[in-house]
């Protein structure tokens, strides 16, 4: 057995996995770094966060992939024939994770057409709350408890999207029930001065206290003050507090249901 043979290739073997794992490092290294340069050049020319997310995604992917070809040509393997078979691996994938790829597509509409963005309060895919990522993939959604739920693109562009912060204000619907015999008038007139001084709510379009409808109870108040999406249900508790409290010092009676007598014949 020649030994001084075996050693020197087992060294040459040894300095070559090391060089590329130290390539692999190295690339991956470029990689984090290319991609925070770019983070920072849009952040500078105020890139939308949800456009950034989606290009820095795509950035990571390519290079990624450019890396692996390069460290598989570094030992010598033959690059055109692993770029045939990585273009039929990918085409049997694309057909086994064709619900993935649709995903991918919707993403992009997504980020073309931009109904939404990161930060954004919406509704969509069944789940409610604020959008925190928008990726290749996946929309994440945090709900206003706290929870997070990650719904595919494809779902959220095939599903109708309200999105609640397209526009600089909404309107908050409550309802206030006043017993027979109480002045709509002065409850309106007690309501409306009140509800303008709610912290966050907007001035213009001033709160609306209009008559709504009539029940067995008696008169029912529509209640709509208007304010950011970031403080709708500030806004929305402190309004019921706001109509409990002004009803209360106003000395109203509470409203009672009203049941006819019927007298058997």
């Amino acid at each position: 057995m020649d030994w001084p043979i075996i050693t020197a290739t087992i060294t040459a073997v040894a300095l070559k996995l090391a060089a590329g794992f130290a390539l692999y490092m190295v690339g991956r290294w470029l990689i984090g770094f290319a991609i925070g340069v770019l983070s920072r050049v849009l952040t500078a020319r105020n890139f939308d966060p949800t456009l950034q997310r989606y290009i820095a995604s795509i950035l990571g992917v390519v290079l990624n992939i450019v890396l692996v070809v390069a460290i598989l040509g570094f030992f010598g393997i033959e690059t055109t024939s692993f770029a045939a078979l990585l273009a039929g691996v990918g085409l049997a994938v694309g057909a086994a994770w064709s619900g993935l790829l649709s995903n991918f597509a919707a993403g992009a509409f997504l980020v073309i057409f931009r109904p939404y963005k990161v930060g954004d309060y919406v509704v969509g895919g069944g789940v409610e709350g604020t959008v925190t990522e928008v990726g290749l993939f996946n929309t994440v959604i945090t709900s206003p408890d706290n929870v997070q739920t990650i719904v595919g693109n494809s779902k959220m562009s095939g599903d109708v999207v309200k999105n609640f912060s397209a526009h600089p204000y909404r309107r908050v619907d409550r309802t206030a029930q006043l017993a027979f015999g109480v002045s709509a008038a002065d409850a309106i007139a007690r309501l409306k001065p009140a509800l303008a001084a709610i912290p966050n709510v907007m001035a213009d379009p001033a709160p609306d206290v209009e008559i709504l409808d009539f029940n067995e109870r008696g008169t029912v108040l529509a209640v709509r003050p208007y304010c950011h999406t970031s403080h709708y249900w500030q806004v929305w508790f402190d309004t019921n507090k706001l109509i409990a409290k002004t009803f209360g010092e106003a000395g109203y009676a509470a409203p009672f249901l009203v049941q006819e007598n019927k007298t058997a014949l």
